[in-house]
């Protein structure tokens, strides 16, 4: 019987036992912008992470692998800030350690079980002073309906809320899998996928939920370019409760798959709105790589194409300039025959083949405007080599991208 699995609303707090905030603290001049964050279980969790391959790593993510490295995964809250990364700071893990005691004490739990996270501009000393003053205020406040005040915290460039849940059933009981995201630039295909808080009530090893988180990240935040930065501070954790009580997934077996399939699908939607909210950005640019001899050819060939720069130029300009397809296919470090390949440019409008066989083809060009004017644009590249496939997510690059990043200090 084929799984059905329903999206609901609640982000984080949509499984059973979560509870979240968020509130302005006065690390942002705006006191109407949230910039300090939590979620906590009401029980404890298994926990996994990943974490950026960026050498300069922010000191909340030492801190959060410390801890999850101490408690042998487990965890029952984590605690995030926005306006200051706390990176490249001579006192930026004590001052990690120092939010996760503030929230620990409140919450009545030990501090090791807080994983912390930062996000914003690196350098600068992050003052601890405001966060200790409303962790009270933050931790009364904790409630499910509060999931989205919870993502506004987070928030730096972002211009939309990233929520995404769903329901389905393991051995015939109903598990739901939920998650939050933060996101609009400085994201990278290299496990720089910004902050990404995941919760679920599933009942399930640790050890096999870091191996979904790691499989999934692969296929979905990893395939996710924004502008070619790796950012410093960026990981995704996600914590079990337990709460379904199904009984536990220790084997990777079909009760595994069914859970991966929720995560998968709950991550994927997160890693979408990620690539529609890029900083400046007019279009979703999503790009499908079939035919390939196996699944890492196709995510290199598709992640090739959605960061090429002149390629996201020309998907800003309607442009169907299909050579700068060709030619970021032709330098993705894989190992295929390029005189196989054909592509195609889709959206809502229609779709329209620019690519036969390596070669181009004739097509018309007032079609093809009309096909790239939508603000979802679907490349898709078939390799006719293989049974593998792959996606990749990312957005055009605008005049609007630079004048953001020109002053993002101030």
């Amino acid at each position: 019987m084929e799984t059905i699995y329903e999206q609901v609303d609640g982000g984080v707090c949509a499984p059973h036992g979560f509870l979240a905030n968020g509130l302005h603290c006065g690390l942002y001049a705006d006191p109407k912008k949230n910039d300090l964050g939590l979620i906590v279980s009401e029980t404890e969790c298994s926990a996994a992470a990943v974490y950026t391959t960026n050498k300069v790593k922010g000191a909340p993510l030492l801190v959060a692998r410390r801890h999850l490295e101490k408690t042998g995964g487990r965890a029952r809250a984590i605690i995030a800030n926005s306006r200051n990364a706390n990176t490249c700071n001579a006192d930026g893990e004590e001052k990690a350690e120092q939010m996760c005691r503030l929230a620990a004490a409140q919450l009545g739990i030990a501090p090791e079980q807080v994983i912390p996270a930062s996000t914003g501009v690196i350098g600068q000393i992050l003052p601890i002073e405001p966060i200790a003053s409303h962790m009270e205020a933050l931790v009364k406040g904790l409630a499910p309906e509060n999931h989205s005040e919870a993502v506004k915290a987070i928030m730096t460039t972002d211009t939309v809320l990233k929520e995404a849940a769903v329901r389905f059933s393991i051995g015939g009981t109903v598990c739901t899998i939920g998650g939050m995201a933060k996101g609009s630039g400085m994201i990278h295909p290299n496990m720089a996928t910004t902050l990404n808080f995941v919760t679920t009530d599933a009942v399930i090893s640790q050890e096999l939920l870091q191996k979904a988180l790691s499989d999934i990240v692969k296929v979905t935040y990893n395939c996710l370019s924004i502008d070619g930065d790796t950012s410093t501070n960026d990981m995704v954790c996600l914590m079990a409760n337990g709460r379904a009580e199904n009984h536990e997934i220790s084997e990777a077996d079909g009760s595994y798959e069914i859970f991966r399939e929720g995560l998968y699908r709950v991550l994927a939607r997160l890693t979408r709105m990620l690539a529609k909210d890029g900083e400046g950005a007019t279009k979703l640019l999503e790009c499908t790589c079939d035919g390939a001899p196996d699944q890492e050819t196709a995510i290199v060939v598709a992640k090739s194409v959605i960061r090429s720069p002149l390629f996201k130029c020309a998907m800003f300009g309607e442009d169907a300039n299909w050579g700068r397809i060709l030619c970021a296919i032709g330098y993705a470090d894989a190992e295929f025959d390029i005189t196989k390949t054909d592509v195609e440019l889709a959206s809502v409008k229609g779709e329209i083949a620019v690519c036969r066989n390596g070669m181009g083809i004739e097509f018309s060009e007032e079609k093809a405007k009309e096909v790239l004017c939508e603000d979802e644009i679907f490349i898709r590249i078939h390799l006719k080599q293989g049974d593998a496939s792959a996606t990749a997510w990312g957005c055009d690059l605008t005049y609007d991208y630079v004048k953001i990043n020109g002053d993002y200090r101030s």
